[in-house]
């Protein structure tokens, strides 16, 4: 019995005992790949339905509060809410129902192709107005110097 007590403490005084620190490179290593991915798809999370917007020389707005509403308008007639397609007999329904508490209050961004009808966009702008909803605004693209 002795003999298997000197043993077991011989071995733990050769290996020195538990090492109680953490090594910290390999959590370091994941947090900037993962930091790195972020970056690269952020970008790209504004939303799936492509669209090429006018320039303009208007100073970026602010976005304050509740995340807003996005109608996109493209070149091929198509209207769509946030990434869905929609036709304009729907629009409203299909705002009202994105829109729940907020109601008319719910900020409206429009996102209109550049090569898109005007006449397009303006119905939308026309209907979702007299509907109610004053806090409509358009997205453009700042224009390059």
């Amino acid at each position: 019995m002795s003999m298997s007590l000197q043993s077991a403490r011989g071995r733990r005084g050769r290996r020195g005992g538990p090492i109680g620190d953490i090594n910290v490179t390999p959590l370091v290593d994941v947090m900037l790949v993962l930091l790195i991915v972020f970056m690269v798809t952020a970008p790209l999370l504004t939303s799936g339905v492509p669209i090429d917007l006018p320039q303009t020389n208007a100073p970026e707005m602010k976005v304050e509060g509740t995340k807003p509403l996005t109608i996109s308008v493209t070149p091929e007639g198509q209207v769509y809410l946030g990434e869905d397609q929609i036709t304009l007999d729907t629009l409203l329904t299909s705002v009202a129902a994105a829109a729940g508490e907020a109601g008319t209050q719910q900020r409206l961004y429009i996102r209109g192709d550049a090569a898109a009808d005007y006449g397009l966009i303006m119905q939308v702008m026309g209907d979702l107005s007299r509907a109610g909803y004053a806090r409509i605004g358009l997205i453009t693209q700042q224009r390059e110097p």
